[in-house]
């Protein structure tokens, strides 16, 4: 009698084996992926052992300049923790189905995102074990506090809904993967939880999840617009402003937008997936694309006509350095290459093809993260006070290759987590459709995925 290969990983279905076969079989491209970003990470912290030995004089941070790129990283990784409440909320709720094959990913992006957020804001303090006296010796009238409160509500709440999206798959890959290691069948038996599949779970699952994606809306608004709080009650030109809430928010819609445009198509190229992932979805993304950036763009004339149109005293300076000084190129390539010309280019149908939408949504993601440096840096730049008596380094704020190194480190984790959910849980759920209780009983989902 023949022997059966209990290494070959047997799938019922064209579906399953194009959702599930990525969490069986490990290529080369993957790990040498992997490789590329641990390196990345370890050279990271290599930097940052430095910066804890010697402390912050390692980095061009000085008294006028005290926040950094760390700063603008923890703004940018903010923003694009919104994209979970975008898809996953905001479209779910409006019954977009189109929106239900990105549901996951989204939801994966936002959760590595508040992670990498929370760990960069650490890095900052320069002394990781004063995080703690923000715990214990708490004063409710400061923003930074009311900024660790909805961020550790926000990273909760989007693992919740990650976990509970996930559960149904995590239970299909604990009864039909067999040619995995036994480290990841224990994972899928104990994250399983024992479902399965019975009515009243279906239906507990379901009004949770509906209850945490209403829940999220507030929280995810929330999150940016404190976030621009400790910005707009510091008293710098750039930041008084009471534009400062929606003007956050806009933009991070925008920007978590072209992040889900990014990934969909990597992952449809890499995971072959173009037949889950198809040209409608850009399609669509892409007028979501070119509405969320509309609404930024009316925010950001808000922002610079009433100082530009007055030029008056420091905010005067900080207009004229952004316009016409050192940070123009910076400027103009966010306002040009990373808005306008995305909208211009998107209204257009052939630049909302797979490719052409994934380049201009690469630019978008350039001029956000330029855009979050920008309104950083050159406020510290121009205090009220004047700046004087002081060593030429306390003038200009240069970034020094350990503020890089671990910027680029913090971005090498964002990928790492991602690159990691995808390879374990099946990225698009496998159940074609959502159902009612009593059919997925009925059909026996767990046996038929093509039901």
């Amino acid at each position: 009698m023949k022997k059966v290969d209990h290494k070959q990983q047997l799938y019922r279905t064209k579906r399953g084996k194009a959702l599930l076969g990525h969490t069986v079989n490990t290529s080369l491209k993957y790990k040498l992926w992997i490789a590329f970003l641990l390196l990345i990470i370890v050279i990271g912290g290599y930097a940052y052992y430095r910066q804890l030995k010697l402390g912050l004089i390692v980095t061009a941070m000085r008294d006028y300049t005290s926040w950094g790129i760390y700063i603008s990283n923890f703004v940018f990784f903010v923003a694009i923790s919104l994209v979970g409440s975008l898809i996953s909320s905001i479209l779910k709720l409006n019954k977009n189905e189109w929106a239900r094959p990105l549901t996951r990913v989204s939801e994966i992006i936002a959760v590595a995102a508040i992670i990498c957020a929370v760990v960069i804001i650490i890095v900052d303090m320069g002394r990781p074990d004063r995080f703690f006296y923000v715990i214990m010796h708490l004063r409710i009238q400061s923003p930074i506090i009311w900024d660790v409160i909805i961020i550790s509500t926000y990273l909760v709440i989007s693992l919740l809904l990650l976990y509970l999206s996930l559960l149904p798959d995590i239970a299909l890959c604990r009864d039909r993967l067999t040619a995995i290691p036994k480290w990841k069948k224990w994972l899928y038996r104990f994250m399983a939880i024992n479902w399965n599949n019975h009515p009243k779970q279906v239906a507990m699952l379901q009004k949770v999840s509906r209850i945490l994606a209403i829940t999220v809306l507030p929280v995810a608004f929330a999150i940016h617009t404190v976030t621009s709080w400790l910005f707009a009650t510091t008293w710098r030109p750039g930041w008084d402003s009471t534009n400062l809430g929606p003007y956050f928010v806009s933009g991070a819609f925008m920007v978590g937008a072209a992040v889900i445009i990014f990934t969909m198509y990597l992952i449809r190229i890499h995971l072959k997936l173009k037949k889950y992932i198809t040209e409608y979805h850009f399609e669509k993304m892409g007028k979501l694309l070119v509405l969320l950036s509309l609404v930024y763009l009316y925010f950001n004339i808000n922002e610079y006509l009433g100082p530009a149109f007055k030029m008056v005293g420091v905010e005067g300076e900080h207009i004229t350095e952004l316009f016409t000084g050192k940070y123009a190129p910076m400027y103009w390539f966010v306002q040009l290459g990373g808005l306008i010309l995305p909208i211009i280019l998107l209204i257009f149908k052939p630049f909302r093809k797979p490719l052409p939408i994934f380049i201009i949504s690469l630019f978008v993601i350039l001029g956000a993260w330029f855009k979050r440096f920008l309104i950083v840096i050159p406020s510290l730049q121009h205090p009220y006070l004047p700046i004087q008596g002081v060593d030429e380094s306390y003038l200009h704020y240069n970034p020094t290759w350990e503020e890089w190194a671990i910027t680029m480190s913090s971005f090498a984790w964002l990928m790492l987590i991602i690159t990691v959910l995808i390879k374990l849980f099946p990225v698009i759920p496998v159940l074609k459709s959502k159902l009612d209780p009593e059919t997925i009983v009925k059909l026996n989902v767990f046996k038929n995925e093509t039901s």
